[in-house]
């Protein structure tokens, strides 16, 4: 199957009302696990590439070609997304790698150089027809670039979406990245006042920390885009954890890369049925 572009997988999300899974890529069984998971839900899925593990890799071609080789290989619309981005010459080289979208992360800067960078780079960008999303109010978790507790104010989001042109917005809403327990406590009021105030997807990040019924609300609250990330290696680990502590004398990696694999597919198969379903916006 064709690449899918990102923004139509969202954009389709978000007209029925359901969420958009994203989920990241650490090295090729991740990525083999998240379209298998996707085929399993029967759902559209976007593979998500990050600058972390870009540096982890070396460069963005080898797991940049590979996942790119995955997605166009599956039974459902596959997009591959640049995460968290920093720099201007990681995003051209996804660009012209073939990636459909990027996320330029310029939410350190101060608010005007963030807008005028993003900006720049949003231009650039859609000239060569790749959906950008952008950040605002500083996402927890990431040591020392994005400061917990911060949230994002409506009015400036609707005035940054207006300068920048971005295709979508992460904000911060009460979720923080590498989150290993899942009690995060999002603003539901806050995500539908950012819904009204904007009108390009929103994207939730730190997802890992949120539990199910909670991102069911996020979405019925107005989130479209759902990142996942620690939630996966989590699971990955766990499995080889168990095959290792069961065989102690295993040395081929795909004996214990195998089951890791599988344990992400299951919890993708999941989490898109979680995204995928209607969920009251009252917490019980």
């Amino acid at each position: 199957m064709p690449l899918s572009p990102t923004g139509e997988i969202v954009l389709d999300a978000r007209e029925r009302k359901v969420g958009a899974g994203a989920f990241n890529v650490i090295q090729i069984e991740h990525a083999q696990a998240i379209v298998a998971g996707a085929e399993a839900a029967g759902r559209p899925v976007i593979l998500q590439i990050s600058e972390n593990t870009v540096r982890y890799h070396g460069s963005l071609e080898p797991i940049g070609l590979a996942t790119l080789a995955v997605a166009r290989r599956a039974a459902v619309p596959v997009a591959v997304h640049l995460d968290h981005a920093e720099t201007p010459e990681l995003v051209h080289e996804a660009v012209e790698l073939g990636f459909r979208s990027v996320m330029f992360d310029a939410s350190t800067l101060p608010y005007e150089e963030n807008v005028a960078a993003t900006r720049a780079m949003t231009d650039r960008c859609h000239r060569h027809d790749v959906w950008v999303e952008a950040e605002l109010g500083e996402v927890g978790g990431k040591d020392g670039a994005h400061a917990p507790g911060v949230r994002t104010d409506p009015d400036e989001a609707r005035a940054f979406v207006a300068a920048t042109g971005v295709d979508a917005l992460a904000v911060a809403v009460g979720s923080s990245h590498a989150m290993l327990t899942r009690d995060a406590v999002l603003d539901l009021d806050l995500i539908a006042r950012l819904r009204e105030a904007v009108d390009v997807p929103l994207v939730l990040h730190g997802s890992s920390g949120v539990p199910d019924a909670d991102l069911g609300r996020a979405v019925s609250a107005g989130m479209t885009k759902v990142n996942v990330a620690t939630h996966l290696n989590k699971a990955f680990t766990g499995a080889v954890r168990t095959h290792l502590g069961e065989n102690a004398t295993t040395v081929d990696p795909r004996r214990y890369l195998g089951p890791a694999r599988t344990a992400v597919a299951e919890a993708v198969t999941h989490l898109l049925q979680v995204l995928g379903a209607e969920a009251p916006l009252i917490r019980t």
